[in-house]
């Protein structure tokens, strides 16, 4: 577990409780690329956001992190199997996964070794896709506040993997036959209180608080407050998906 890069274990439970859930749309988009529905591997799984999803169409999952807290806080199903173990060491069997997917996850990974392993665990036309999404978006007059504070007060404080997910992947390296995903997103009709319990898992706000204290994310709780009348209303967020989906061996 050397290097791990452990942004999210202090806060797991508001991570499960807090972090979107993503579109059935995409589930059934990587079940309909996939060579065969019996193994789907989601590395890095958090506490099982995704991977709960891909047990309706698949007949196991195993969904690994190297956080055991994460892991601890993932919602239970009878044919989801969570592991504790880094995604480069996921201790599969060889050519058993028909997809080897990681969510929000990929650019913590030591990407080299990942790939490695990625092949060594895929069967013939495996598929591997890495998913991610970007800002919070919000309409009407909460965008500007939660714009400003995503880009000004947090934009010195994400960490340098960040820049990965602001392009939506298109710098990593992706040696693989690429297959063309559809346009899609997560929206959720959501509170303000949703949207604050999100915002405080997000991997720059800790760094935020130990270099400025509680003040600046107060503050912007208490602007949002101020737009997002009367707050136990729901207003509709997104974040538009990016994938890379490609076939790990021909």
């Amino acid at each position: 577990m050397t290097g791990f890069k452990d942004h999210f274990s202090e806060r797991a439970a508001a991570y499960a409780a807090h972090r979107p859930v993503y579109p059935r749309a995409l589930v059934d988009f990587l079940a309909d690329v996939a060579p065969g529905r019996d193994l789907a591997w989601d590395g890095g799984c958090g506490s099982g956001q995704l991977s709960v999803l891909l047990a309706d169409r698949f007949a196991r999952v195993i969904a690994t992190d190297a956080s055991a807290e994460q892991v601890a806080q993932a919602a239970p199903h009878p044919k989801v199997g969570y592991r504790c173990a880094p995604a480069e060491t996921s201790g599969l069997p060889n050519g058993a996964v028909d997809l080897a997917v990681a969510a929000q996850a990929v650019h913590w990974f030591d990407l080299a070794r990942y790939y490695a392993e990625v092949r060594r665990v895929a069967r013939p036309a495996g598929v591997l896709a890495l998913v991610t999404y970007g800002l919070v978006q919000v309409d009407d007059d909460a965008a500007p506040l939660v714009q400003h504070f995503f880009s000004a007060v947090l934009g010195p404080y994400w960490p340098p993997e960040r820049r990965y997910v602001d392009d939506g992947y298109r710098s990593l390296p992706f040696p693989f036959e690429e297959i063309t995903a559809p346009p899609l997103e997560i929206r959720a009709e959501w509170t303000f209180a949703n949207v604050v319990g999100y915002v405080e898992t997000v991997s720059a706000v800790r760094a935020l608080e130990r270099a400025r204290g509680p003040a600046p994310l107060a503050e912007f709780r208490r602007e949002l407050e101020g737009v997002w009348q009367p707050a136990g209303a729901t207003r509709t967020v997104r974040w538009p998906l990016a994938l890379r989906v490609g076939r790990v061996r021909v």
